[in-house]
């Protein structure tokens, strides 16, 4: 049966509308491959074909005005048939985690039981999404059943969500493959586009990605429970989270306090903990203060206000500054147990979009209780009114 493509491609993007997917897609075509972006989301995808960017990537919308306009350097995809068509077939799409944000290998699994009838002879299959640890042997395993020479590489992605573009040509990419020719193959394909090739093993590469974010979401935990110390001895963390880091620089590193939410962190932080027999300690703890902070923050109003029938609003529901994403953002988290304990709560956004968001502006006349939920920079310019109580745990107020 034909294929949806007219021709062969150089790469095949598997989840290539997703915020890991797309701005890949976009650099590597930008530099001269023809890329196809396999998705079955056709709301994105009519975006993309307009040259509309269907999330906030900063960077990347004049890159996909511009190649939207050049023959076969873009073209998208529903049809999983196409991923024949390529050299190279990279799987850039979510890894599950169970309720228990126990990893779900086994549905990542079926998705190769159901590719592998599709791939050709000599294809570099390349792993974008984050995985629990030896996942990838157990994908050689199903794929080497076809009887092909398939190369299978694992290259983590390691951007800040809605700056890829950018990082994607400033970051070293590590590169991990089954066999020295998987790992050349691959390494020969992000050369276009890293300033740097990192060969290593395949489970050194699975580690490195989730140490990274494990790392980072512990960093978060340990100012966040500073905050609250301070907090509870009420002083301003902000000003003295300053005072540490002016002229020192082992402090310099220290975050804001703020939710540590998104859908990275949390579950890379929890799948280490499955692999090592849920015997991670930091991380555990880590969850307990991070996942902790938007009680403590009603707690704390709850000691000085009958929240019951009050008005509190919520401003920055997306996960991050200056983003649109608000998957797994805790500003929703915060809202639920705000109105367990009877509170009207009111949500407000700059990027992201709901029917039931409300205006800053609105949010501002009505509430006399303000979260900053999200520290957009757009919220440094506020001149909030004197009747309002700020609770701003990000310090976006303070900061110069």
């Amino acid at each position: 049966k034909k294929t949806g493509l007219n021709k062969k491609c150089d790469v095949v993007i598997i989840g290539g509308l997703g915020h890991v997917g797309l701005p890949l897609g976009l650099a590597l075509a930008e530099k001269g491959l023809k890329v196809c972006l396999h998705d079955k989301n056709t709301a994105n995808a009519e975006l993309v074909k307009k040259g509309i960017m269907p999330f906030i990537e900063y960077g990347a919308d004049a890159i996909l005005k511009k190649l939207i306009k050049k023959k076969d350097a873009l073209t998208i995809s529903a049809d999983i048939r196409d991923v024949s068509q390529a050299k190279y077939v990279i799987v850039a799409i979510g890894t599950p985690v169970d309720e228990y944000l126990n990893p779900n290998v086994r549905v990542f699994l079926e998705f190769f039981n159901g590719l592998k009838k599709h791939l050709k002879k000599n294809q570099t299959i390349i792993i974008r999404s984050t995985i629990y640890p030896r996942t990838c042997q157990q994908i050689m395993k199903i794929l080497g059943g076809t009887k092909k020479d398939i190369q299978l590489a694992y290259c983590p992605e390691r951007i800040a969500q809605g700056h890829a573009i950018k990082e994607l040509s400033e970051l070293p990419q590590l590169v991990a493959g089954v066999t020295p020719k998987a790992q050349n193959s691959a390494a020969k394909l992000f050369e276009y586009i890293a300033p740097k090739i990192i060969k290593v093993t395949m489970e050194e590469a699975e580690l490195a990605k989730l140490f990274t974010n494990a790392w980072r979401y512990i960093q978060f935990s340990i100012t966040n429970q500073f905050y609250m110390i301070a907090n509870d001895f009420n002083l301003n963390f902000n000003r003295i989270r300053q005072v540490m880091s002016d002229g020192y620089g082992r402090a310099y590193n220290l975050p804001s306090a703020g939710f540590a939410a998104g859908p990275c962190l949390l579950k890379d932080t929890m799948q280490l903990a499955a692999f090592n027999n849920n015997n991670f300690f930091l991380g555990h703890a880590a969850m307990m203060v991070n996942e902790g902070l938007p009680n403590y923050i009603v707690e704390n109003l709850r000691h000085k206000h009958n929240i019951n029938k009050k008005k509190i609003g919520i401003l920055g529901m997306a996960f991050k500054a200056d983003m649109d994403d608000t998957r797994d953002s805790l500003s929703y988290k915060l809202g639920k147990i705000l109105r367990f304990h009877g509170a009207r709560v009111f949500y407000s956004d700059e990027f992201a979009k709901d029917p039931t968001f409300i205006s800053k502006e609105q949010l501002i006349k009505e509430c006399n209780i303000i979260i900053i939920g999200a520290p957009h920079s757009a919220y440094k310019k506020i001149k909030f009114p004197k009747k309002v109580e700020l609770v701003d745990l990000w310090g976006i107020k303070e900061s110069k």
